[in-house]
């Protein structure tokens, strides 16, 4: 399979996977977990070659298995997109979606189950960030007014995205959102540029995870899963085994970042990785 028919797959999957949970309505006692966002709400990691890959190790898939007990017949639907921005999440363009883009076919899920719709998690905006390339990680540089200019379009985006989403939910219906972890923080084996980058990345990472995607949500008055603090991201302090900064050594142990190549360095989390987002998800619901 070339790496066109690869993406063309990963991108029609969210589609079928939601015309086959339309047909669990007239299951009596079937409960829905709907998860929305980016690669990670897909379960994204790379295979031996590199290439990103669906898999089932994703944090909605062990959250589904966490809470599980206590939903009769929970079943879960990922309509997540890998890349996805808000800009695209909006009005489509990355993957295919019946309804034309993820939030319209979110919507549509959302009025056609109504109070079957038990839970619904969402990770978005850490592709919008990324793709602003404000940030040169050769030099460690930050183009500051790049970076605010990225950050005003992701808050007005996500308002306009969880206002439709709200409205189209049933009251009962459990939104979870949540923030992410720092991915900056491997350039600290880059030599000292890196190291700077890794320092300055806190202080980004902050204003994303807390004043960003935290304002909105709280406007919404919707919990949000610390991932920020469940990744250690914003500890220096040293771990005694290795030496290195304990947020540094998180992320190698979390995600794919300090992965040698081919596999690495990927900024997907592992399973492990995943595990911690959907046991923190777990505790916020």
């Amino acid at each position: 399979m070339t790496t066109g028919h690869l993406a063309r797959v990963l991108c029609l999957l969210p589609l079928a996977l939601a015309n086959l949970a339309a047909a669990d309505d007239h299951d009596n006692g079937v409960r829905h977990y709907l998860s929305l966002g980016t690669s990670l709400a897909v379960g994204i990691q790379p295979g031996a070659d590199g290439a990103n890959r669906l898999t089932d190790e994703g944090y909605a898939d062990q959250l589904h298995d966490i809470v599980a007990r206590d939903y009769r017949k929970l079943k879960l639907t990922k309509l997540g997109c890998p890349g996805e921005t808000t800009v695209s999440m909006i009005g489509g363009g990355r993957c295919d979606y019946e309804e034309g883009s993820q939030l319209a076919q979110a919507v549509e899920f959302l009025h056609a189950h109504k109070n079957k719709v038990a839970i619904v998690t969402i990770d978005m905006g850490v592709n919008d960030v990324l793709s602003a390339n404000c940030i040169d990680v050769v030099t460690g540089n930050t183009d500051v007014a790049c970076l605010f200019n990225a950050f005003n379009e992701l808050s007005n985006n996500l308002i306009t995205i969880m206002a439709a989403l709200t409205q189209a939910a049933h009251p009962d219906t459990k939104f979870v959102a949540m923030n992410y972890y720092n991915t900056f923080l491997a350039f600290w084996f880059t030599g000292p540029s890196g190291q700077m980058l890794a320092y300055q990345s806190r202080d980004l990472a902050n204003i994303l995870n807390y004043d960003v995607l935290g304002g909105v949500y709280a406007a919404f008055g919707m919990p949000v899963a610390d991932i920020s603090v469940a990744f250690d991201s914003n500890n220096f302090g040293t771990n005694a085994a290795t030496g290195l900064p304990q947020n540094v050594f998180n992320i190698c142990i979390y995600t794919w970042m300090c992965t040698p190549s081919p596999v690495g360095p990927n900024i997907h989390a592992n399973r492990l990785g995943y595990g911690v987002i959907a046991a923190t998800i777990a505790a916020t619901l």
